[in-house]
């Protein structure tokens, strides 16, 4: 298990925009992250207090941030940076994520990777039980 100081430097997301607590697990395939982050009261993604589901693509999207930081970090060189510029077959089992009890579990699996590009496959599960997927996709910005 890898702690947010271990890993959180090497991704753009700071401080409460750093959605992710832990990283459990890591291949070079894929990534599982843990989050109690959907229950704080200084979560910049809340609106009106509220968390909604949709916004469970950003975490999907942070894991992916992770995961290519990670990935860059073993091979000795710094992550690019990129812009998301996809979501696909985005599937949200609930309306909103502020009132669940308990961490979230953010699956990342990349289905694609270059100098030029990602794609991903992300899962949050809440308690076993998959509240949200999709594919996202993002454009590297080349230096």
């Amino acid at each position: 298990m890898l702690d947010k100081s271990d890993w959180g430097h090497l991704i753009p997301h700071q401080g409460t925009m750093c959605l992710l607590d832990t990283v459990v697990a890591w291949t070079a395939e894929s990534i599982h992250a843990r989050t109690d982050s959907h229950r704080r009261a200084e979560n910049p993604l809340r609106s009106d207090g509220t968390l909604r589901a949709v916004h469970l693509c950003e975490y999907g999207a942070q894991s992916m941030a992770v995961h290519g930081a990670l990935l860059a970090r073993d091979a000795g060189t710094g992550a690019a940076p990129g812009f998301l510029v996809s979501l696909r077959a985005v599937n949200l089992a609930l309306a909103r994520i502020d009132e669940l009890a308990g961490p979230l579990d953010v699956f990342g699996e990349r289905l694609l990777g270059s100098e030029a590009s990602w794609q991903y496959a992300f899962r949050i599960e809440h308690a076993g039980a998959e509240i949200a997927s999709g594919r996202a996709a993002v454009m590297l910005v080349q230096e």
